[in-house]
């Protein structure tokens, strides 16, 4: 890979949140320093992985926007003070690639300069042999790389950053009595481990740090002056603070591990050990509206659970129309118009924040862009089905029999066959001269179509509403119960009435539905089931 592009970015987003999942409860067991509450693998795993789903929410159409939403997601997620120093190193990257289409190798140096000027600072009081320490190597080694070709750049900087943590228990005697390396550098060291892999095309290596069983002893020990007098972890976030450097001094007076940064675009991250929860919170009041508040007491050493999904199941509708869309969101659907995007499908998808996600695209155009969207979201960690369904009317079948509470496979299963079952038809006026199955079509004229093929040509100038119901009652030759009819934006007035009239004449036994759709360029799309 020559340059990081928006789709290398969301590709290095997921690797990232895979190889910490993987090296988790390794970094978790070998962290001592500052505190050693064993969630340092742990934070960093859900601080990526708030970064991850920022980015799947965004409209990210270059490497400094991905970069930006990786960084904003970050920050927002960060969770400890090692999420706090990693949102600062995404926020540097994405400060070094701002307005860039694609990142090469000279950028991305760039990049690891800012990020160790921003990570630097937002630790209080910097001691050698932690994650800063690594980071400054990474820095260093991008900077000094004699080449500006992306792979030699980043695998430069991996290299040195994984020297740098071996040595990190020789600069900090607490790592050394332990017999552990930093883990926080241990978590920086996979993310570049993983940018090195993503951009070369290798497999990623997970690097195992293997730690020796934690003593009671070495939990007491571990711990640097004043961490002893601290019970409590504190963070909240705060939009635009009148005084960050103030805030930090007031902190700083209530407790250790302080941090007060933020992501350039006026949203700062508030993190503190304490022992007055109130007071911490109070500053940030006298700053403005503290909000996102958690606390955690390090002696519960509760191990922070994934907050990823707020709920199990969602339906993604996407469809023609604005009737279509407010009457499929009346059925408790999410509806978005049709685009040739997949990011902006992949953002509808992941803003579900829903565990399991049904999608209905309505359109044979769609798959493409919509298969693209799912296999992101898929590759994310969200379970995305596509059920197969051409039609709005043929969504509105598989809506219709949607039941949140039924397994999830089986209720994808009555979906995609209510939406199989649903025959469907359009009266549509013609765009271009055209060969049809049933002869020429010129410009004006108005078209039946059913299940995709047009059935029936008639000259310009032809009554939709008796068109309609011609073609309504070849879709009931077949056979039929239920008719489903949505109005388009050029249905004439008069078209519903004049269709419901006629089937209470020729099909008494068909109950019909009508809606008015919306749909651009048709007079009406229909439904048989």
């Amino acid at each position: 890979m020559q340059a990081l592009d928006a789709v290398a970015v969301r590709r290095w987003a997921d690797a990232c949140v895979r190889s910490l999942d993987a090296n988790r409860d390794d970094i978790d067991r070998i962290n001592v320093f500052p505190v050693p509450d064993g969630d340092t693998g742990t934070n960093l795993t859900q601080t990526m992985r708030s970064a991850q789903d920022s980015l799947l929410r965004a409209r990210a159409d270059d490497a400094g926007q991905a970069l930006a939403a990786l960084a904003r997601g970050a920050l927002q997620g960060a969770r400890g003070n090692s999420g706090v120093i990693i949102s600062q190193v995404l926020r540097g990257l994405a400060e070094a690639a701002q307005g860039v289409s694609e990142a090469g190798g000279a950028a991305i140096r760039a990049a690891f300069k800012r990020a160790d000027e921003l990570a630097t600072a937002a630790v209080s009081k910097p001691v050698p042999g932690t994650v800063l320490t690594v980071l400054h190597a990474a820095a260093e080694a991008a900077r000094d790389c004699p080449s500006d070709d992306l792979d030699e750049v980043v695998t430069a900087a991996a290299k040195a950053s994984a020297e740098a943590l071996a040595d990190t228990p020789r600069q900090l005697a607490v790592l050394a009595k332990a017999g552990v390396v930093d883990a926080g550098a241990k978590g920086l060291v996979v993310l570049l481990d993983t940018l090195v892999a993503v951009i070369t095309g290798q497999p990623v290596e997970h690097r195992k740090s293997t730690a020796p069983p934690r003593t009671a002893e070495a939990l007491t020990t571990a711990r640097e002056a004043g961490s002893t007098d601290f019970e409590y972890e504190v963070m909240y976030l705060l939009d635009d603070p009148t005084d960050p450097e103030d805030l930090k001094q007031r902190l700083n007076a209530l407790g250790d591990s302080v941090s007060v940064v933020g992501d350039g675009a006026g949203l700062w991250t508030v993190h503190v050990h304490c022992n007055d929860i109130g007071a911490a919170v109070e500053a940030g009041v006298e700053q403005g509206r503290p909000h996102r508040i958690t606390v955690a007491r390090f002696a519960d050493q509760v191990e922070a659970q994934a907050v990823r999904f707020g709920q199990d199941r969602a339906v993604v509708v996407v469809v023609d129309g604005d009737g279509a869309r407010e009457l499929f969101e009346a059925e408790g659907a999410v509806a978005a118009a049709p685009t040739a995007d997949p990011a902006g499908l992949l953002a509808l998808i992941a803003g579900t924040r829903a565990r399991h996600v049904t999608v209905l695209p309505t359109g044979e155009d769609m798959r493409g862009p919509v298969d693209e969207a799912v296999a992101y979201a898929v590759a994310a960690g969200q379970d995305v089905v596509v059920v197969p369904a051409f039609s709005p009317v043929q969504a509105l079948a598989a809506l219709a029999v949607h039941d949140p509470n039924r397994r999830a496979g089986d209720d994808v299963v009555a979906m995609a066959e209510a939406a199989a079952a649903t025959r469907r038809g359009e009266v549509r006026v013609a765009e271009r001269q055209a060969i049809t199955w049933v002869g020429r079509c010129e410009p004006g004229d108005l078209l039946a179509m059913q299940d995709g093929e047009v059935v029936m040509v008639e000259p310009a100038g032809t009554d939709p509403a008796a068109l309609a119901c011609r073609l309504v009652d070849r879709m009931l030759a077949g056979g039929g119960e239920l008719v489903t009819a949505l109005l388009g934006e050029d249905a004439p007035d008069g078209l519903a009435e004049t269709l419901e009239s006629h089937l209470r004449i020729a099909h008494p036994e068909v109950e019909i539905t009508t809606y008015r759709g919306g749909q651009p360029g048709a007079a009406l799309v229909v439904g048989v089931e």
